[in-house]
């Protein structure tokens, strides 16, 4: 089996064109299976359905969250359909397994004023301050998730036109900075970025005092310092600031459609999530004029 695995990892790096954090989590995943099928003594080959629901079952009693379940089972299932194709086995076991239902939690959001005291934190009286600044501005005007943030380059942003060009491995979108953002951003590209970066062959956009590409590790702890700095008791990552972006968006009238353009979600389904703040919202506005509410 492990033959197989390395062969599939090396597979789904070369041709599926996924991102570092989706490798990773397929390895760890199928790494994961391979231990208990080890310790069960089950051939992974002649592996039945049963088998993978008691997998499931393990996973349930070692109290994972259904979404990791879930995870483990598209890991497993696409590892299982690369062995079929490749002739290492002769049946796909997890054919008819059920994920786990999973519930859509609440994302959780900052208000308005909450943002405000947020990115109010960092002062324009250091490099370092400026480079925060202008990162905590983008990652609420774009919305744009961590890891696009930190793989982003010089050449991606246009300064003149205030819009960033956000790629991954499957397609681009085009966002736009709003008037604060951009005012950040051209102070640091324009007086930061250049003396912290030391090898002018650097492309990356935010740099860490090193002058190095910024890490996600990196931009959690930037949040969680001025999070700690503003004394905000709700727990605050990068991702609760691309929420933030999203439901602000719409209760201010931006459509649903739009905005998933801009989060760049394939399904809208995953944007509607944020309806519920929406309403209410509308609630809110309701009660203040209806006449007779």
């Amino acid at each position: 089996m492990e033959k197989q695995i390395a062969s599939f990892l090396e597979f789904i790096e070369n041709e599926k064109k996924l991102s570092e954090n989706t490798l990773q989590s397929y390895r760890r995943d199928i790494l994961q299976y391979e231990n208990y099928v080890n310790t069960n003594r089950i051939n992974y080959a002649k592996a039945k359905q049963e088998d993978i629901q008691g997998y499931l079952v393990h996973l349930q009693e070692l109290s994972k969250k259904s979404s990791t379940i879930s995870r483990n089972l598209a890991s497993i299932r696409l590892f299982y359909q690369y062995a079929l194709k490749t002739k290492k086995v002769k049946k796909d076991p997890t054919e008819g397994v059920q994920s786990p239902k999973i519930e859509k939690r609440v994302p959780a959001i900052l208000t308005s004023q909450e943002v405000t005291l947020l990115l109010d934190q960092p002062k324009n009286v250091d490099l370092k301050g400026i480079r925060d600044k202008a990162m905590l501005e983008f990652a609420y005007a774009t919305g744009m998730r961590v890891t696009e943030i930190i793989s982003l380059n010089v050449q991606d942003i246009c300064l003149e036109d205030g819009t960033v060009n956000c790629k991954t491995s499957s397609k681009q979108r085009n966002i736009p900075l709003g008037t604060l953002s951009l005012a950040a951003l051209k102070e640091y590209v324009q007086t930061a970025r250049p003396v912290l970066v030391k090898n002018e062959k650097e492309t990356a956009l935010f740099v860490n005092i090193n002058g190095r590409r910024l890490t996600r590790q990196g931009f959690w702890k930037i949040v969680k310092y001025y999070k700690e700095q503003a004394h905000i008791t709700k727990e605050i990552t990068p991702h609760v600031l691309r929420h933030s972006f999203a439901t602000h968006l719409l209760q201010n009238g931006a459509d649903l459609k739009s905005i998933q353009t801009m989060l760049g979600h394939s399904d809208i389904s995953s944007t509607q999530v944020y309806m519920q703040f929406q309403d209410e919202s509308i609630k809110n506005i309701y009660r203040k004029a209806h006449p007779r509410a």
